[in-house]
Protein backbone atom coordinates (compact mmCIF):
# COMPACT_ATOMS: atom_id res chain seq x y z
CA UNK A 1 0.00 0.00 0.00
CA UNK A 2 1.38 3.41 -1.07
CA UNK A 3 1.63 5.96 1.68
CA UNK A 4 1.93 9.46 -0.61
CA UNK A 5 -0.69 10.34 -3.47
CA UNK A 6 -0.85 13.33 -5.67
CA UNK A 7 -4.02 15.74 -5.27
CA UNK A 8 -5.34 14.13 -8.82
CA UNK A 9 -4.72 10.25 -6.85
CA UNK A 10 -6.40 11.38 -3.79
CA UNK A 11 -9.37 12.30 -5.34
CA UNK A 12 -9.85 9.54 -7.54
CA UNK A 13 -8.91 7.12 -4.68
CA UNK A 14 -10.20 8.58 -1.16
CA UNK A 15 -12.22 5.86 -0.43
CA UNK A 16 -8.90 3.64 -0.37
CA UNK A 17 -6.88 6.29 1.57
CA UNK A 18 -9.74 6.06 4.01
CA UNK A 19 -9.50 2.59 4.63
CA UNK A 20 -5.96 2.67 5.06
CA UNK A 21 -6.40 5.68 7.40
CA UNK A 22 -8.64 3.62 9.72
CA UNK A 23 -6.08 1.00 9.41
CA UNK A 24 -3.50 2.79 11.28
CA UNK A 25 -1.17 4.76 8.36
CA UNK A 26 -0.55 7.84 7.96
CA UNK A 27 -0.70 9.53 4.12
CA UNK A 28 0.51 12.32 2.49
CA UNK A 29 -0.93 14.40 -0.55
CA UNK A 30 1.12 16.07 -2.26
CA UNK A 31 0.82 18.63 -5.08
CA UNK A 32 3.39 18.42 -8.17
CA UNK A 33 5.89 16.72 -5.98
CA UNK A 34 5.82 18.36 -2.68
CA UNK A 35 4.31 17.41 -0.16
CA UNK A 36 1.01 19.77 1.29
CA UNK A 37 -1.27 17.88 3.47
CA UNK A 38 -1.06 14.49 5.94
CA UNK A 39 -4.37 12.68 6.72
CA UNK A 40 -4.17 10.66 9.68
CA UNK A 41 -6.13 8.82 12.31
CA UNK A 42 -8.09 11.33 14.23
CA UNK A 43 -6.63 11.32 18.50
CA UNK A 44 -9.02 12.13 20.82
CA UNK A 45 -7.89 14.68 23.18
CA UNK A 46 -8.25 14.73 26.78
CA UNK A 47 -11.87 14.86 27.79
CA UNK A 48 -11.54 16.53 31.53
CA UNK A 49 -10.45 20.51 31.89
CA UNK A 50 -6.86 18.90 34.14
CA UNK A 51 -6.29 16.44 31.03
CA UNK A 52 -6.51 19.95 28.67
CA UNK A 53 -4.33 21.49 31.24
CA UNK A 54 -1.66 19.48 31.04
CA UNK A 55 -1.79 19.00 27.23
CA UNK A 56 -1.48 22.10 26.86
CA UNK A 57 1.80 22.17 29.42
CA UNK A 58 2.68 19.55 27.52
CA UNK A 59 3.20 21.12 24.11
CA UNK A 60 4.12 24.56 25.96
CA UNK A 61 0.96 26.72 25.29
CA UNK A 62 0.88 27.27 28.89
CA UNK A 63 2.77 27.44 31.90
CA UNK A 64 1.16 27.15 35.32
CA UNK A 65 1.98 29.88 37.79
CA UNK A 66 4.96 28.71 40.73
CA UNK A 67 4.45 29.09 44.22
CA UNK A 68 1.37 29.41 46.72
CA UNK A 69 -1.88 30.52 45.75
CA UNK A 70 -3.34 33.70 46.90
CA UNK A 71 -6.73 33.35 48.14
CA UNK A 72 -8.99 35.17 46.09
CA UNK A 73 -10.31 38.76 47.66
CA UNK A 74 -13.76 40.09 47.58
CA UNK A 75 -14.31 43.37 45.15
CA UNK A 76 -15.48 46.08 47.62
CA UNK A 77 -18.84 47.24 46.10
CA UNK A 78 -19.77 51.24 45.62
CA UNK A 79 -23.28 50.96 45.27
CA UNK A 80 -23.47 55.13 45.27
CA UNK A 81 -21.82 55.39 41.59
CA UNK A 82 -24.49 53.06 40.26
CA UNK A 83 -27.44 55.36 41.53
CA UNK A 84 -25.69 58.41 40.34
CA UNK A 85 -25.24 57.07 36.85
CA UNK A 86 -29.05 55.96 36.93
CA UNK A 87 -30.08 59.50 38.28
CA UNK A 88 -28.26 61.54 35.78
CA UNK A 89 -29.85 59.56 33.01
CA UNK A 90 -33.47 60.00 34.65
CA UNK A 91 -34.04 56.42 35.36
Amino acid sequence: MRSEYSTYEAKAQFSEIIRQVRQGKTITVSYRGEPVAEIRPFQRGPETIEGRLAEYERRGLLARPSGQRQPLKAVARRSGALRRFLAERGI
